[in-house]
């Protein structure tokens, strides 16, 4: 990131994945604070993010998974994943990586960057401008689809939790006019 840019550590603790639609949405929440935020990301990315969260090993692996691969073999590390702005209700995220004592920064879709870590087991960062925009955002909620939960479970959707309890309704924030390009660009 340039400049004296605050970065805020945050830890992945929800994830929503919805079979009926491709919006899937993650639940980014501030370690040691309570702001929290919600992004919107691909079927792909979201199931990626799961399956490694629960410990599921893939048959071969998938596109993150060689990402990952690629980046252990070429002599890096992924230092951090950070999400870094936020413009037009868009997400922009960079993969931090490090090799020796240099690191280079790759621009990312949040959700991309974000299934890179979870596959290596990254820290997650997120600007302080971005996290204080998108939690007072998130205050609003405006979701493309009901989130009950008092009700278990059905066969089309799905929410996995990362333990967080405290505030069980969430805060969450959509753009009500996302197209799919726009979904596409987070």
């Amino acid at each position: 990131m340039k400049g004296n840019v605050t970065l805020v550590p945050v830890e992945l603790t929800r994830i929503y994945i919805r079979e009926m639609t491709d919006l899937q949405i993650i639940e980014l929440t501030e370690i040691g604070g309570k702001r929290s935020f919600p992004i919107v990301i691909g079927m792909v990315e979201a199931c990626a993010i799961e399956r490694r969260r629960s410990g599921t090993e893939a048959e071969r692996p998938q596109t993150h998974d060689l990402l990952a691969n690629v980046i252990r073999v070429l002599g890096a590390t992924v230092a951090r994943v950070e999400i870094c702005d936020l413009r037009d209700n868009t997400f922009f995220a960079n993969v931090v990586l490090r090799r020796g004592t240099d690191e280079f920064t790759l621009d990312s879709r949040p959700s991309d960057a974000i299934a890179v870590g979870v596959a290596i087991d990254a820290p997650i960062f997120v600007a302080e401008h971005v996290l204080a925009a998108a939690s007072v955002q998130a205050a609003q909620p405006s979701l493309p689809f009901a989130v009950d939960e008092d009700s278990e479970s059905d066969d089309d959707d799905s929410e996995t939790d990362a333990g967080d309890e405290d505030d069980p309704e969430g805060n969450w924030w959509e753009d009500e006019g996302a197209s799919d390009e726009d979904e596409e660009k987070s």
